[in-house]
Protein backbone atom coordinates (compact mmCIF):
# COMPACT_ATOMS: atom_id res chain seq x y z
CA UNK A 1 0.00 0.00 0.00
CA UNK A 2 1.20 3.58 -0.92
CA UNK A 3 1.73 5.73 1.89
CA UNK A 4 1.20 9.34 1.15
CA UNK A 5 4.15 11.48 3.66
CA UNK A 6 3.25 14.89 4.65
CA UNK A 7 5.53 17.13 5.47
CA UNK A 8 5.58 19.66 8.63
CA UNK A 9 8.62 21.17 10.21
CA UNK A 10 9.81 22.18 13.40
CA UNK A 11 10.97 25.87 14.17
CA UNK A 12 14.55 25.26 14.79
CA UNK A 13 16.65 26.33 17.93
CA UNK A 14 12.77 26.79 19.21
CA UNK A 15 11.75 23.58 20.13
CA UNK A 16 13.54 21.24 22.53
CA UNK A 17 11.61 17.97 20.56
CA UNK A 18 13.87 18.37 17.89
CA UNK A 19 16.80 17.02 19.08
CA UNK A 20 14.55 13.78 20.05
CA UNK A 21 12.72 11.46 18.39
CA UNK A 22 10.58 12.93 15.72
CA UNK A 23 6.89 12.85 16.06
CA UNK A 24 4.49 10.06 13.84
CA UNK A 25 0.51 10.91 13.55
CA UNK A 26 -2.11 10.68 11.40
CA UNK A 27 -3.77 13.21 9.43
CA UNK A 28 -7.97 12.84 9.43
CA UNK A 29 -7.39 11.42 5.67
CA UNK A 30 -4.80 8.31 7.22
CA UNK A 31 -2.08 9.87 6.21
CA UNK A 32 1.35 9.37 7.65
CA UNK A 33 2.55 12.82 9.29
CA UNK A 34 6.53 12.95 9.79
CA UNK A 35 8.10 15.94 11.41
CA UNK A 36 11.49 17.09 10.38
CA UNK A 37 13.77 16.88 13.17
CA UNK A 38 17.54 18.08 14.00
CA UNK A 39 20.08 14.66 14.80
CA UNK A 40 21.22 15.30 18.02
CA UNK A 41 24.99 16.00 17.83
CA UNK A 42 25.98 12.33 18.47
CA UNK A 43 23.50 10.86 15.69
CA UNK A 44 25.57 7.74 14.17
CA UNK A 45 27.30 7.62 10.96
CA UNK A 46 26.03 5.33 8.29
CA UNK A 47 28.13 3.22 5.83
CA UNK A 48 26.25 1.15 3.43
CA UNK A 49 29.07 -0.86 1.73
CA UNK A 50 27.32 -2.52 -1.96
CA UNK A 51 29.28 -5.76 -3.13
CA UNK A 52 28.58 -6.80 -7.03
CA UNK A 53 27.93 -9.81 -8.04
CA UNK A 54 28.71 -11.47 -4.92
CA UNK A 55 25.88 -14.26 -3.58
CA UNK A 56 25.62 -16.06 -0.06
CA UNK A 57 27.51 -19.10 -1.07
CA UNK A 58 30.76 -17.49 -1.29
CA UNK A 59 30.08 -15.20 1.38
CA UNK A 60 31.58 -16.16 5.18
CA UNK A 61 28.93 -16.58 7.52
CA UNK A 62 26.21 -18.30 5.39
CA UNK A 63 26.25 -22.39 5.43
CA UNK A 64 26.25 -22.96 1.88
CA UNK A 65 28.97 -23.42 -0.78
CA UNK A 66 32.25 -25.56 -0.68
CA UNK A 67 34.84 -23.27 -0.59
CA UNK A 68 34.84 -19.63 0.81
CA UNK A 69 37.22 -16.91 0.00
CA UNK A 70 38.55 -15.39 2.76
CA UNK A 71 37.07 -12.37 4.06
CA UNK A 72 38.47 -11.62 7.90
CA UNK A 73 36.99 -7.79 7.87
CA UNK A 74 33.72 -9.02 6.91
CA UNK A 75 33.65 -11.77 9.16
CA UNK A 76 34.79 -9.04 11.99
CA UNK A 77 31.36 -7.34 10.94
CA UNK A 78 29.75 -10.93 11.06
CA UNK A 79 30.55 -11.72 14.81
CA UNK A 80 30.20 -8.15 16.22
CA UNK A 81 26.47 -7.66 14.67
CA UNK A 82 23.49 -9.46 12.75
CA UNK A 83 23.31 -11.50 10.03
CA UNK A 84 20.24 -11.94 7.85
CA UNK A 85 19.59 -15.23 6.71
CA UNK A 86 16.30 -14.13 4.46
CA UNK A 87 17.37 -11.18 2.54
CA UNK A 88 16.03 -11.09 -1.57
CA UNK A 89 17.44 -8.50 -4.12
CA UNK A 90 16.36 -8.12 -7.49
CA UNK A 91 18.13 -10.40 -9.88
CA UNK A 92 20.91 -7.69 -11.52
CA UNK A 93 21.69 -4.36 -10.07
CA UNK A 94 19.87 -1.96 -11.10
CA UNK A 95 16.91 -2.68 -9.74
CA UNK A 96 18.08 -3.58 -6.70
CA UNK A 97 19.91 0.19 -6.29
CA UNK A 98 16.80 1.90 -7.19
CA UNK A 99 14.81 0.04 -5.09
CA UNK A 100 17.24 1.05 -1.82
CA UNK A 101 17.56 4.43 -3.35
CA UNK A 102 13.63 5.24 -3.71
CA UNK A 103 12.28 2.60 -1.86
CA UNK A 104 9.84 1.33 -4.02
CA UNK A 105 9.29 -2.42 -5.84
CA UNK A 106 10.81 -2.17 -9.65
CA UNK A 107 7.82 -2.00 -11.05
CA UNK A 108 7.18 1.57 -9.75
CA UNK A 109 10.23 2.91 -10.69
CA UNK A 110 10.22 1.19 -13.94
CA UNK A 111 13.77 0.62 -13.25
CA UNK A 112 13.53 -3.86 -14.13
CA UNK A 113 16.96 -4.38 -15.84
CA UNK A 114 20.48 -3.54 -16.15
CA UNK A 115 19.98 -2.58 -19.76
CA UNK A 116 17.71 -0.65 -21.57
CA UNK A 117 15.20 -0.45 -18.52
CA UNK A 118 17.97 0.73 -15.89
CA UNK A 119 16.98 4.49 -15.85
CA UNK A 120 15.88 6.24 -12.97
CA UNK A 121 13.42 8.69 -13.65
CA UNK A 122 14.57 12.48 -12.44
CA UNK A 123 11.22 13.15 -10.51
CA UNK A 124 11.81 10.13 -8.12
CA UNK A 125 12.98 11.08 -4.31
CA UNK A 126 15.69 9.60 -3.23
CA UNK A 127 16.83 8.17 -0.05
CA UNK A 128 18.99 11.71 0.29
CA UNK A 129 16.82 13.68 -0.92
CA UNK A 130 14.39 12.16 2.03
CA UNK A 131 17.36 12.67 4.58
CA UNK A 132 17.64 16.18 3.76
CA UNK A 133 14.12 17.12 3.72
CA UNK A 134 13.58 15.38 7.63
CA UNK A 135 16.80 16.21 8.86
CA UNK A 136 16.72 19.54 7.56
CA UNK A 137 20.05 19.20 5.77
CA UNK A 138 21.74 17.80 8.95
CA UNK A 139 23.69 14.90 7.60
CA UNK A 140 26.11 14.93 4.77
CA UNK A 141 25.74 12.31 2.35
CA UNK A 142 27.00 10.35 -0.73
CA UNK A 143 27.47 7.88 -3.48
CA UNK A 144 31.21 6.79 -4.18
CA UNK A 145 31.54 3.98 -6.69
CA UNK A 146 28.91 2.18 -8.96
CA UNK A 147 25.55 4.36 -10.12
CA UNK A 148 24.24 2.10 -13.24
CA UNK A 149 21.23 4.17 -12.73
CA UNK A 150 21.03 6.74 -15.69
CA UNK A 151 22.55 4.91 -19.28
CA UNK A 152 25.64 7.35 -18.26
CA UNK A 153 24.09 10.69 -17.66
CA UNK A 154 27.35 12.26 -15.60
CA UNK A 155 25.15 14.92 -13.55
CA UNK A 156 22.19 12.56 -13.13
CA UNK A 157 23.76 11.40 -9.37
CA UNK A 158 23.54 15.51 -8.23
CA UNK A 159 20.33 16.08 -10.01
CA UNK A 160 18.62 13.43 -7.71
CA UNK A 161 20.02 14.92 -4.66
CA UNK A 162 23.34 13.35 -4.00
CA UNK A 163 25.74 15.40 -2.23
CA UNK A 164 28.62 13.86 -3.69
CA UNK A 165 29.10 11.39 -6.51
CA UNK A 166 32.34 10.03 -7.57
CA UNK A 167 32.72 6.65 -9.45
CA UNK A 168 31.53 4.55 -12.44
CA UNK A 169 28.42 5.54 -13.64
CA UNK A 170 27.61 2.45 -16.45
CA UNK A 171 27.32 -1.35 -15.12
CA UNK A 172 30.86 -2.65 -15.19
CA UNK A 173 34.32 -2.14 -16.60
CA UNK A 174 36.36 -3.58 -19.49
CA UNK A 175 39.39 -3.25 -17.23
CA UNK A 176 39.88 -2.75 -13.55
CA UNK A 177 42.60 -0.64 -14.26
CA UNK A 178 41.72 1.20 -17.36
CA UNK A 179 38.03 2.86 -16.88
CA UNK A 180 35.47 5.51 -16.75
CA UNK A 181 35.79 7.73 -13.76
CA UNK A 182 33.18 10.52 -13.26
CA UNK A 183 33.48 13.25 -10.42
CA UNK A 184 31.72 16.41 -10.53
CA UNK A 185 29.85 15.39 -13.41
CA UNK A 186 32.86 15.40 -15.87
CA UNK A 187 34.45 11.39 -16.77
CA UNK A 188 38.12 10.76 -17.49
CA UNK A 189 39.69 7.61 -17.96
CA UNK A 190 40.93 6.51 -14.82
CA UNK A 191 44.08 3.83 -14.50
CA UNK A 192 43.83 3.43 -10.83
CA UNK A 193 43.00 -0.23 -9.74
CA UNK A 194 38.87 0.77 -9.39
CA UNK A 195 38.62 -1.12 -5.87
CA UNK A 196 41.32 0.70 -4.66
CA UNK A 197 40.03 4.22 -5.78
CA UNK A 198 36.70 3.60 -4.41
CA UNK A 199 38.00 3.04 -1.07
CA UNK A 200 40.42 6.23 -1.24
CA UNK A 201 37.48 7.92 -2.48
CA UNK A 202 35.40 6.97 0.36
CA UNK A 203 37.89 7.75 3.17
CA UNK A 204 38.96 11.28 1.47
CA UNK A 205 35.63 12.24 1.39
CA UNK A 206 34.71 10.91 5.09
CA UNK A 207 37.78 12.96 6.30
CA UNK A 208 36.01 16.01 4.90
CA UNK A 209 33.23 15.57 7.09
CA UNK A 210 31.99 17.95 10.15
CA UNK A 211 28.78 16.13 11.22
CA UNK A 212 26.95 13.17 10.70
CA UNK A 213 27.33 11.32 7.07
CA UNK A 214 25.82 8.76 5.24
CA UNK A 215 28.30 6.98 2.78
CA UNK A 216 27.05 4.69 0.48
CA UNK A 217 30.36 3.09 -0.90
CA UNK A 218 29.34 0.86 -3.95
CA UNK A 219 32.55 -1.22 -5.19
CA UNK A 220 32.02 -3.10 -8.87
CA UNK A 221 34.04 -6.08 -7.67
CA UNK A 222 33.85 -8.89 -7.78
CA UNK A 223 32.04 -8.13 -11.22
CA UNK A 224 33.26 -9.72 -14.38
CA UNK A 225 36.19 -9.43 -15.82
CA UNK A 226 37.31 -11.99 -13.88
CA UNK A 227 41.37 -11.25 -13.25
CA UNK A 228 43.63 -11.32 -10.23
CA UNK A 229 43.96 -8.34 -8.38
CA UNK A 230 47.30 -6.90 -7.15
CA UNK A 231 49.02 -9.68 -4.61
CA UNK A 232 48.86 -7.75 -1.26
CA UNK A 233 44.83 -7.79 -1.95
CA UNK A 234 44.10 -11.07 -1.85
CA UNK A 235 45.06 -14.75 -0.58
CA UNK A 236 44.91 -16.95 -3.72
CA UNK A 237 47.80 -18.80 -4.85
CA UNK A 238 49.03 -20.59 -7.78
CA UNK A 239 47.06 -18.40 -10.06
CA UNK A 240 48.54 -17.49 -13.81
CA UNK A 241 46.14 -14.45 -14.76
CA UNK A 242 46.44 -16.48 -18.03
CA UNK A 243 43.32 -15.42 -20.02
CA UNK A 244 42.75 -19.49 -21.03
CA UNK A 245 43.56 -20.61 -17.41
CA UNK A 246 40.81 -17.70 -15.36
CA UNK A 247 38.24 -19.10 -18.36
CA UNK A 248 38.86 -23.02 -17.84
CA UNK A 249 38.95 -21.91 -13.65
CA UNK A 250 37.09 -18.72 -12.70
CA UNK A 251 36.24 -19.48 -8.88
CA UNK A 252 39.75 -19.02 -7.45
CA UNK A 253 39.96 -15.62 -9.25
CA UNK A 254 36.76 -14.71 -8.41
CA UNK A 255 37.73 -15.19 -5.20
CA UNK A 256 40.73 -13.58 -5.36
CA UNK A 257 38.32 -10.55 -6.16
CA UNK A 258 36.19 -10.79 -2.90
CA UNK A 259 38.98 -10.83 -1.11
CA UNK A 260 40.27 -7.84 -2.94
CA UNK A 261 36.97 -6.11 -1.87
CA UNK A 262 37.26 -7.25 2.02
CA UNK A 263 41.08 -5.89 1.82
CA UNK A 264 39.68 -2.52 1.22
CA UNK A 265 36.79 -2.66 3.21
CA UNK A 266 39.43 -3.04 5.97
CA UNK A 267 41.10 -0.37 4.82
CA UNK A 268 38.45 1.89 4.56
CA UNK A 269 37.48 0.78 8.32
CA UNK A 270 40.92 1.78 9.63
CA UNK A 271 40.82 5.16 8.23
CA UNK A 272 37.91 5.98 10.05
CA UNK A 273 39.02 7.46 13.32
CA UNK A 274 38.18 5.12 16.28
CA UNK A 275 35.75 7.84 17.95
CA UNK A 276 34.37 8.17 14.74
CA UNK A 277 33.82 4.61 13.71
CA UNK A 278 32.10 3.83 17.55
CA UNK A 279 29.76 5.78 16.02
CA UNK A 280 29.11 4.15 12.98
CA UNK A 281 26.79 1.71 11.90
CA UNK A 282 28.02 -0.52 8.72
CA UNK A 283 25.61 -2.23 6.47
CA UNK A 284 26.96 -4.85 3.91
CA UNK A 285 25.28 -6.34 1.21
CA UNK A 286 25.12 -8.14 -2.27
CA UNK A 287 23.39 -6.58 -5.22
CA UNK A 288 22.22 -9.70 -6.55
CA UNK A 289 23.28 -13.29 -6.56
CA UNK A 290 26.39 -15.09 -8.16
CA UNK A 291 27.14 -15.02 -11.99
CA UNK A 292 26.11 -18.72 -13.37
CA UNK A 293 30.10 -18.88 -14.21
CA UNK A 294 31.04 -19.32 -10.78
CA UNK A 295 27.86 -20.25 -8.41
CA UNK A 296 28.49 -23.09 -6.36
CA UNK A 297 26.24 -25.66 -5.42
CA UNK A 298 23.30 -26.40 -3.92
CA UNK A 299 22.67 -23.60 -6.17
CA UNK A 300 22.16 -24.21 -9.95
CA UNK A 301 20.81 -21.29 -11.37
CA UNK A 302 22.36 -17.76 -10.45
CA UNK A 303 22.79 -14.11 -11.83
CA UNK A 304 20.24 -13.12 -13.80
CA UNK A 305 17.03 -15.26 -12.38
CA UNK A 306 13.99 -15.12 -9.99
CA UNK A 307 15.52 -18.73 -8.50
CA UNK A 308 17.24 -18.73 -4.78
CA UNK A 309 20.70 -18.17 -6.73
CA UNK A 310 19.83 -15.34 -8.39
CA UNK A 311 18.08 -13.29 -5.34
CA UNK A 312 18.76 -14.39 -2.03
CA UNK A 313 21.89 -12.25 -1.15
CA UNK A 314 24.10 -11.49 2.02
CA UNK A 315 23.11 -8.80 4.34
CA UNK A 316 25.42 -8.45 7.40
CA UNK A 317 25.05 -5.29 9.89
CA UNK A 318 27.12 -4.33 12.77
CA UNK A 319 28.60 -1.15 14.53
CA UNK A 320 26.36 2.01 16.55
CA UNK A 321 23.02 0.77 18.18
CA UNK A 322 23.57 -2.96 17.24
CA UNK A 323 23.46 -4.69 20.61
CA UNK A 324 22.22 -8.01 18.78
CA UNK A 325 26.30 -9.66 18.86
CA UNK A 326 27.24 -12.61 16.60
CA UNK A 327 23.13 -13.11 15.93
CA UNK A 328 21.17 -14.31 13.22
CA UNK A 329 18.07 -13.04 12.07
CA UNK A 330 15.12 -15.32 10.04
CA UNK A 331 12.64 -12.22 9.12
CA UNK A 332 12.16 -11.66 5.74
CA UNK A 333 14.20 -8.56 4.51
CA UNK A 334 13.96 -6.79 1.02
CA UNK A 335 17.03 -4.48 -0.05
CA UNK A 336 13.81 -1.75 -0.43
CA UNK A 337 13.86 -1.82 3.27
CA UNK A 338 17.42 -0.19 3.60
CA UNK A 339 15.46 3.06 2.91
CA UNK A 340 13.04 3.32 6.13
CA UNK A 341 15.78 1.42 8.04
CA UNK A 342 18.60 3.99 7.31
CA UNK A 343 16.04 6.71 7.65
CA UNK A 344 15.46 5.56 10.93
CA UNK A 345 18.53 5.20 11.88
CA UNK A 346 19.28 8.57 11.81
CA UNK A 347 16.84 9.11 13.66
CA UNK A 348 13.00 9.88 11.10
CA UNK A 349 10.08 7.45 12.40
CA UNK A 350 9.30 6.16 9.37
CA UNK A 351 8.20 2.22 9.93
CA UNK A 352 6.85 1.94 6.45
CA UNK A 353 7.92 4.14 3.40
CA UNK A 354 6.62 3.58 -0.16
CA UNK A 355 7.23 -0.51 -0.45
CA UNK A 356 9.96 -0.68 2.42
CA UNK A 357 9.85 -1.86 5.52
CA UNK A 358 12.36 -0.84 8.29
CA UNK A 359 14.25 -3.51 10.17
CA UNK A 360 15.89 -0.76 12.35
CA UNK A 361 14.23 -2.26 15.68
CA UNK A 362 15.74 -6.14 14.53
CA UNK A 363 19.09 -4.70 15.13
CA UNK A 364 18.18 -4.45 18.97
CA UNK A 365 15.52 -6.95 19.62
CA UNK A 366 14.86 -10.38 18.86
CA UNK A 367 11.04 -9.78 17.74
CA UNK A 368 8.86 -10.47 14.59
CA UNK A 369 9.98 -8.60 11.07
CA UNK A 370 7.27 -6.12 9.81
CA UNK A 371 7.38 -7.74 6.44
CA UNK A 372 5.16 -10.75 5.69
CA UNK A 373 6.02 -11.53 2.09
CA UNK A 374 9.20 -10.25 -0.05
CA UNK A 375 9.03 -9.82 -3.70
CA UNK A 376 11.09 -9.71 -6.97
CA UNK A 377 11.14 -9.60 -10.45
CA UNK A 378 13.09 -9.10 -13.47
CA UNK A 379 12.30 -7.81 -17.51
CA UNK A 380 14.26 -10.03 -19.70
CA UNK A 381 14.20 -10.62 -23.66
CA UNK A 382 13.72 -14.67 -22.78
CA UNK A 383 10.10 -14.86 -21.56
CA UNK A 384 11.28 -18.43 -19.68
CA UNK A 385 13.82 -15.88 -17.80
CA UNK A 386 11.24 -12.31 -17.36
CA UNK A 387 8.62 -12.38 -14.76
CA UNK A 388 8.37 -12.04 -10.95
CA UNK A 389 8.41 -13.89 -7.73
CA UNK A 390 6.88 -13.88 -4.17
CA UNK A 391 7.40 -15.52 -1.25
CA UNK A 392 6.19 -15.88 2.28
CA UNK A 393 7.61 -17.35 5.21
CA UNK A 394 7.44 -21.00 3.68
CA UNK A 395 6.48 -21.05 0.36
CA UNK A 396 7.76 -19.36 -3.20
CA UNK A 397 6.18 -18.82 -6.06
CA UNK A 398 7.50 -17.59 -9.43
CA UNK A 399 5.50 -16.50 -12.54
CA UNK A 400 7.47 -16.22 -15.72
CA UNK A 401 6.25 -14.10 -18.64
CA UNK A 402 5.87 -17.06 -20.65
CA UNK A 403 2.71 -18.18 -18.89
CA UNK A 404 4.67 -21.17 -16.75
CA UNK A 405 4.54 -20.99 -12.72
CA UNK A 406 6.77 -22.69 -10.23
CA UNK A 407 6.04 -23.36 -6.69
CA UNK A 408 8.76 -24.30 -3.75
CA UNK A 409 8.31 -25.25 -0.45
CA UNK A 410 11.71 -23.41 0.76
CA UNK A 411 11.33 -24.83 4.08
CA UNK A 412 12.00 -28.52 2.94
CA UNK A 413 12.99 -27.37 -0.79
CA UNK A 414 15.29 -24.22 0.07
CA UNK A 415 17.30 -24.98 -3.34
CA UNK A 416 14.37 -25.47 -5.90
CA UNK A 417 14.58 -28.83 -6.71
CA UNK A 418 10.94 -30.08 -6.92
CA UNK A 419 8.58 -27.97 -8.55
CA UNK A 420 5.22 -28.92 -6.89
CA UNK A 421 3.44 -27.01 -9.35
CA UNK A 422 4.26 -30.42 -11.24
CA UNK A 423 2.13 -32.31 -8.90
CA UNK A 424 -1.32 -32.66 -7.43
CA UNK A 425 -1.09 -29.87 -4.53
CA UNK A 426 -2.13 -30.91 -1.17
CA UNK A 427 -4.17 -28.90 0.51
CA UNK A 428 -2.02 -26.77 2.54
CA UNK A 429 -0.02 -26.39 -0.67
CA UNK A 430 -3.22 -24.60 -2.78
CA UNK A 431 -3.88 -22.82 0.38
CA UNK A 432 -0.30 -20.78 -0.12
CA UNK A 433 -0.76 -20.77 -3.94
CA UNK A 434 -3.74 -19.02 -3.89
CA UNK A 435 -2.44 -16.80 -1.25
CA UNK A 436 0.56 -15.50 -2.87
CA UNK A 437 -1.58 -15.03 -5.84
CA UNK A 438 -3.92 -12.91 -3.92
CA UNK A 439 -1.12 -10.97 -2.56
CA UNK A 440 0.60 -10.14 -5.72
CA UNK A 441 -2.64 -8.89 -7.43
CA UNK A 442 -2.56 -6.54 -4.31
CA UNK A 443 1.15 -5.63 -4.80
CA UNK A 444 0.78 -5.15 -8.30
CA UNK A 445 -2.43 -2.92 -8.39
Amino acid sequence: MKINIIRTYCLIGLCVSCKKDPIITLDQDQNVVIEAITPANNAPNILLIIADDMGIESTPGYPVGSVKPNMPNLEQLVSKGITFENAWSYPVCSPTRASILTGKNSFRTGVLNAEEASSLSISERTLHSFLDEYTNSSYSHSIIGKWHLSRNSPERPTEMGIGYYAGLLNGGVEDYSNWRFTENGVTNISNEYITTKITDLAIDWIDQQNQPWFCWVAYTAPHTPFHLPPNKMHNQTGLSNNLEDIIANPLPYFHAMIESLDYEIGRLIENIPTDELDNTTILFIGDNGTSGRVIQAPFSQGKGTLYQGGIHVPLIVSGKNVTRINAREQSLINSSDLFATIAEMTGIKVPVYENSYSFNSLLTSNQPGKRNYNYSQILDSNKSKSGYTIRNEQFKLIVFENGNSELYDLNIDPYETTNLMERSLTNTQQTALEELRQKVEELRN
